[in-house]
């Protein structure tokens, strides 16, 4: 299975690349700078062998894709279409989720979320939640037959900081950093502890909620750009793993071979 993975976010567009189904790299582009995301995708493209069958010299690979964002989809479809001459596989469009979900609105659902979730049951392989740190916070649950129940979701560090200052007449923009101390000795410290304690408290509350509700205590596995910021200072959490949607979707693509063979 040689697959480039593409996770499309509300900030970054993660792009990672597996050769028979190990992961080699994953990089994240800024999804507004199209010539960086063109010439990624291109020079990822052209590390998938060509197909031993292929008289034009066609590659022996696919693109797979998970996103939340419409036009930097479309951004991304015409990318891989002129100039790679391929097209991308959506994942809940064309690939299925390899993960039974018990929500309301499956359709609304944010595919990132599901994926990241499927990524960590599949090697936990219990009741899972995982916290997902990026521009919005999610914290989903995965119950020990492996269905996804549903999770929370907050705004991330960027965010909340930019609802602080802009929705006040004299807080500053902070940009969220560990805290030297626990209570700040001025405003800016004053709001970063506020902001980066808070995000550690309200996972450890959630989480324990879950628990109580499953009469267990699930696993618990970090993600994201904002999770390797916290992580130190979450000693309820099992692990952080990077780039877990990425993961998930090659969990996906290859379910679904499996599933055609």
């Amino acid at each position: 299975m040689n697959l480039i993975a593409i996770d499309i976010g509300n900030t970054n567009i993660a792009i990672g690349l597996f050769l028979k189904g190990e992961e080699q790299f994953v990089k994240s582009v800024p999804g507004e700078s199209t010539a960086e995301l063109t010439q990624f995708l291109k020079s990822t493209w052209e590390m998938i062998p060509v197909a031993k069958s292929s008289k034009e010299g066609k590659r022996d690979g696919v693109l797979v894709a998970s996103s939340v964002k419409f036009e930097w989809t479309e951004k991304v479809r015409d990318i891989v279409k002129q100039s790679l001459g391929e097209k991308i596989l959506l994942i809940s469009k064309d690939i299925p989720y390899p993960i039974e979900l018990s929500i309301k609105e499956p359709q609304n659902i944010g595919a990132d979320r599901v994926l990241a979730a499927s990524a960590a049951y599949a090697v936990a392989e219990h009741a899972v939640v995982v916290a997902d740190f990026g521009t919005a916070v999610t914290i989903d649950l995965v119950d020990d037959r492996g269905v996804f129940c549903g999770g929370v979701i907050f705004p991330g560090f960027e965010m909340s900081a930019n609802a602080l200052h802009n929705d006040t007449a004299q807080l500053p923009k902070v940009t969220v950093k560990k805290p030297d101390w626990p209570f700040g000795k001025n405003t800016v410290d004053a709001i970063n502890a506020g902001l980066y304690y808070s995000a550690i408290s309200s996972l450890q509350e959630i989480v324990r909620r879950y628990a109580e509700t499953l009469g267990t205590w699930p696993q618990t596995i970090i993600t994201g750009s904002g999770a390797k910021l916290i992580r130190d200072d979450c000693e309820f959490v099992d692990n952080y793993v990077p780039n877990l949607v990425i993961k998930g979707i090659a969990l996906a693509y290859r379910k679904f071979l499996e599933s055609r063979e």
